[in-house]
Formats: structure tokens, C-alpha cells, sequence
């Protein structure tokens, strides 16, 4: 018998794009022998650490840190994350976390992802975010993230 699973409800139906210039940013990451396991690639676990990296470090390149951000009272809670991995990553890799977002809501946004080891596609990612407070309750994206998505909606 076989199941198939529901759709994730946010995620929308386009998948990441494989080209890299599809991506507004990039930022590399170099693979350390922590992050492998005993078959000597990474383990699944870490790449949302690697997302999760690239969209700080995305945020500071746009004049909005994410501790700023955070003290201005604003808090991007991740709700959805879905992964499709192409090839393994290694130890001593530099992998290019590509990233661009791709739509958003009064209140979530989403990003899509593409990772890269000298240019060859190793996995690409999507996340859905919700903008809350300090007591986990949904705002509206700030005035800035509006601006940024307005050609998307």
C-alpha cells in the first residue's frame, strides 16, 4: 500500500532554480570534518545550519542584521524547511549557499536556495518564515521587507 504525502502548505509549486544567476546573493561555506559522518559526507542535519548562515549573513549585506532586527522587536520563525539533496558534500568542500526570496505574504516570506561546490548543484532548499514578535505572535513584515518582496507579489 502506498501513502503519499500532502503537499506543504506554504511551499509554492516552483522548485529552486538550478542556475545560479536565478539568486540575488551568495556566500560560501567550507565544509569541517565535524560536520561528516562515518560515511564521510555531511550529515542531512547540517545544512539547515548552512541556510540558516547564508540568510544572516544575507540580512547584514542589506543593512538589516539580524540582531537589529531582533532588537527592533521583529523575529523570522522558520515554518517550513524542505531539502532535495543531489550529491553529497564533503570535508574541505567550499559549498556557495545561493539565495533568493521568492514571495511573500502580509506576514511570512520565502526564501529558495540553491548550494554549490565549484559550480556543480548539490541540493537545493526552500523555507517559509513567519515575521513575529518577542512573544511568538505573527506581525506584519516590517516596512524594508515589504519593499524588497513588493515585485514578487
Amino acid at each position: 500500500m502506498s501513502h503519499r504525502s500532502p503537499e506543504p502548505s506554504s511551499i509554492r509549486d516552483d522548485r529552486p532554480s538550478g542556475d545560479p544567476g536565478d539568486y540575488a546573493f551568495r556566500h560560501d561555506i567550507r565544509v569541517r570534518f565535524a560536520e561528516t559522518d562515518a560515511m564521510g559526507i555531511v550529515h542531512h542535519s547540517r545544512y539547515l545550519p548552512y541556510l540558516e548562515e547564508a540568510r544572516v549573513e544575507y540580512l547584514r549585506s542589506i543593512g538589516h542584521p539580524y540582531d537589529a532586527e531582533r532588537s527592533e522587536g521583529v523575529d523570522y520563525a522558520v515554518l517550513e524547511a524542505h531539502l532535495a539533496y543531489r550529491q553529497p558534500l564533503h570535508f574541505d568542500d567550499v559549498v556557495t549557499v545561493h539565495l533568493r526570496v521568492t514571495s511573500a505574504t502580509r506576514a511570512s516570506f520565502t526564501i529558495q536556495y540553491l548550494l554549490t561546490v565549484d559550480g556543480a548543484v548539490t541540493s537545493t532548499a526552500t523555507t517559509v518564515h513567519a515575521c513575529v514578535n518577542d512573544k511568538g505572535r505573527p506581525v506584519r513584515l516590517p516596512r524594508w521587507l515589504s519593499e524588497l518582496v513588493a515585485p514578487l507579489r
